[in-house]
């Protein structure tokens, strides 16, 4: 039998509250699950203990989509930093590190699905949680959009491979043939979501388990061609422990342009987190899988970046990573003479599974996110509804799929340089929402600081360190997207597009927000989910 205990000790922590825990109050709702009388939490009717450890890391890992992040970032990092690159993904790394020791202090005590919005609320009020919580959203519909258009042209550049037609190559270039696939891979993997997380995992499984073993093979034969035996392979450069020193890049503006970039390609392992209430051992195994998750995450994008160094180098000629002919899709160029004609289309099947896996994962942390938002009265109650058969936030993850198909639509036929702009923006946003939460932890648990050496420096020191750096990052890209040179070059009154994309953005979850506390006024006033309870801890 579970019995529910008060712990003072525990400062505003609110810990393992399970479904139908508490008395029902006056203003619950059916959908929404139980509310304990304590500290507002309620459970919400998702399916528990659906994804293990393993099963939780893989799914930090597929919402990355490394494969993905890789062919899309390298040449773009090797042209802003050179041969550091490997300095520039350990320096990404960093903060993402300790923002990972946050979430999982944070959900120790409240695994709660809503993770970025609930914490926040909790140590900050209901409008900056809300806030927080609209920035994750935005951002994944950003990023869902961007997957989704990924995997189209990669769906047609292989299709073009295996039959060795160009013709069909061009098809991608057709904008209702690429809308259309597009939108039906949209649509493959919100219906994969939709049937909740037993479906999602075995999926990832074989998506995952197949980029991870092709990258592996092309970072060994990679390795195998350094040394410049061959003549495309001139411009390799040997291997050098400077190349992991940040302090040798060129200068500091290339330095934050390519720690952005590395930000970006860590950005998702959150997803994990996210899945917490359907989660074996809810309190510990998300955040051990989120850490999980990014070792393997830098283990793989520094051996990569090694690899192809020393393979064919930092030059912007030939196969150089910084060529601007291929740097926005290196393995493209580097998959035939890596690895030969036969497995070279391995590569291109990796990426697409790749930018796939990561599509369908992607909606867990909108969805999940949505869900928690309604449950406790900040959204519309009908987002609150969990599929009763798969357990899974249905509605929530169709409109999210419809959102993005829509977004993904409308931006490319209206512009695609809006399209592109809007990209450039999502780095905004998850430094956004990723410092919010780094400084909730530490005011989470402010009285908790003084308790023991780990206390101050997990629940406090690394947090609070994360947060600065990230904030530093947004207040520094905020800056550069002022000039209309940033992204692809548009303004709008002579303001850079990006920055009125990502500005606007913000803005437009400021009036949803105030539509919002008009609607309920209690989640507003602090009477839902509340910032200073005690915490509730289960024993079984």
């Amino acid at each position: 039998m579970t019995q529910v205990e008060t712990n003072p000790q525990a400062g505003d922590a609110v810990r393992g509250v399970p479904e139908g825990a508490g008395p029902r109050l006056s203003g619950d709702r059916s959908s929404g699950g139980a509310r304990n009388g304590h500290d507002g939490v309620r459970g919400k009717g998702l399916g528990g203990n659906s994804v293990g450890l393993v099963g939780s890391a893989v799914i930090g890992v597929s919402t990355v989509a490394p494969v993905y992040c890789l062919t899309s970032t390298l040449g773009s990092t090797a042209g802003e930093v050179g041969l550091q690159m490997p300095a520039i993904f350990l320096a990404g790394f960093l903060p993402m590190l300790l923002v990972a020791f946050a979430y999982r202090e944070l959900n120790k005590v409240m695994p709660d699905c809503g993770t970025s919005f609930t914490w926040t609320v909790k140590a900050f009020g209901p409008r900056l949680g809300w806030m927080c919580g609209w920035g994750l959203v935005v951002a994944t519909i950003i990023v869902l959009s961007n997957l989704a258009g990924v995997a189209t042209s990669y769906f047609w550049l292989l299709a073009g491979e295996l039959t060795g037609s160009a013709a069909i190559t061009a098809l991608d270039d057709s904008k209702p043939v690429h809308i259309l696939t597009c939108l039906t891979l949209i649509a493959l993997a919100t219906l994969v979501s939709y049937r909740g997380m037993t479906a999602t995992k075995g999926v990832q499984y074989a998506l995952v388990g197949l980029q991870l073993v092709v990258l592996a093979l092309f970072v060994g034969m990679a390795f195998s061609k350094a040394g410049g035996r061959l003549p495309e392979f001139a411009g390799g450069v040997d291997f050098s422990w400077s190349w992991f020193n940040p302090l040798s890049v060129g200068s500091f503006a290339a330095f934050t342009a390519g720690l952005s970039l590395s930000i970006f390609m860590y950005w998702g392992w959150d997803a994990c987190l996210t899945a917490n209430e359907e989660t074996t051992g809810s309190e510990k195994t998300p955040g051990r899988a989120a850490l999980i998750a990014m070792v393997v995450l830098v283990g793989s994008y520094l051996a990569t970046a090694v690899a192809v160094q020393m393979a064919v180098g930092s030059g912007d000629t030939g196969l150089g990573l910084g060529n601007p002919e291929t740097s926005d899709n290196v393995f493209a160029a580097l998959a035939g003479p890596v690895m030969g004609p036969f497995l070279g289309i391995l590569l291109f099947v990796a990426v697409v599974a790749s930018a796939t896996a990561s599509l369908q994962t992607t909606f867990i942390p909108v969805a999940r996110t949505v869900l928690a938002m309604s449950a406790y009265e900040a959204l519309p109650a009908s987002y609150a509804r969990v599929n009763p058969r798969f357990k899974s936030p249905g509605r929530a993850t169709v409109h999210a799929g419809v959102a993005t198909g829509l977004f993904y639509t409308v931006m490319t036929l209206v512009s695609e340089n809006v399209l592109i702009d809007t990209i450039y923006a999502l780095g905004l946003m998850i430094c956004f929402y990723y410092a919010l939460t780094s400084f909730a932890c530490a005011w989470y648990f402010r009285r908790d600081l003084t308790a023991s050496v780990r206390d101050a420096f997990f629940k406090g020191v690394f947090p609070v360190l994360g947060g600065v750096l990230l904030a530093a990052v947004f207040c520094k890209t905020l800056y550069d997207m002022w000039d209309p040179a940033y992204g692809s070059g548009s303004s709008v009154f002579g303001v850079g597009s990006v920055f009125v994309i990502g500005v606007g953005l913000l803005l437009v979850g400021l009036v949803i927000m105030l539509v919002m506390q008009r609607r309920s006024p209690a989640f507003f006033r602090g009477e839902v989910l509340t910032k200073d309870t005690p915490a509730l801890v289960v024993r079984d």
